[in-house]
């Protein structure tokens, strides 16, 4: 049966997009039933209704921001839209634009708590690793399963990691690989070991799940080296 899975899914229909018919989550293979998938699409378009006023809110507060606004205040307003910048990526739908007005006034409201800093050298520095790794994170949640892993309600269920991993592309394999430690990566290819090797016994095809894991398994070595050397 082919389900009516949409071009642009939310974060809850792109998870039963990967279990469908995939070995990896159930043997032999499940297919979604539509019921789900209309569950699914259902709850990601509510969120999407949400999200429109939400982003006007947050714009209409930055323009009527006061120069002397309260540094709690301004803060906050960064951190809400941070907030809904990442909400952005786990709705159905192409929110570039969103996304981009939203980059605009965090890097408004960044110009100004550095100016406030003046010439402290300690405020400056840790703008400036803030904004390092607020760049890194946005760059990571460009891949839809960095999105679905970090969402404070996140539908991937932690039995179902290992699976999932192994179901994405190599883009988000690599960069979900930057979102464990050593010792959750030690994890995660011992689970793929064991998923892998019980597929195997029943004759399922896992070559690209098996490039998966090669790419776990070789993050988990970077964290060994790494280790060793210290």
């Amino acid at each position: 049966m082919d389900l009516p899975f949409n071009h642009r899914p939310g974060r809850r229909e792109r998870h039963l997009r990967r279990r469908h018919k995939n070995p990896l989550f159930a043997w032999p293979p499940q297919e979604v039933a539509p019921e789900d998938l209309l569950a699914a699409q259902r709850a990601d378009h509510a969120d999407l209704e949400a999200f429109g006023p939400a982003l006007r809110d947050l714009l209409e507060r930055a323009a009527a921001l006061p120069p002397n606004a309260d540094s709690q205040v301004v803060l906050d307003l960064k951190e809400a839209l941070e907030t809904q910048y990442e909400q952005s990526h786990a709705l159905p739908g192409d929110h570039a634009e969103a996304r981009a007005a939203l980059a605009r006034l965090i890097a408004l409201i960044m110009q100004s708590i550095r100016r406030q800093a003046g010439v402290d050298p300690i405020a400056r520095q840790e703008l400036g690793e803030e904004e390092t790794a607020r760049a890194i994170h946005f760059r990571l949640l460009e891949q839809p399963l960095v999105t679905d892993l970090l969402h404070p309600d996140s539908v991937v269920a932690p039995e179902e990691l290992a699976a999932t991993l192994l179901s994405a592309s190599t883009e988000e394999v690599a960069a979900a690989c930057e979102l464990f430690d050593g010792g959750q990566m030690a994890v995660l290819v011992h689970r793929g070991q064991a998923l892998l090797a019980q597929l195997a016994e029943v004759g399922a095809e896992t070559a690209a799940a098996q490039v998966r894991l090669s790419m776990l398994q070789q993050r988990l070595e970077q964290y060994d080296q790494a280790d060793a050397g210290r």
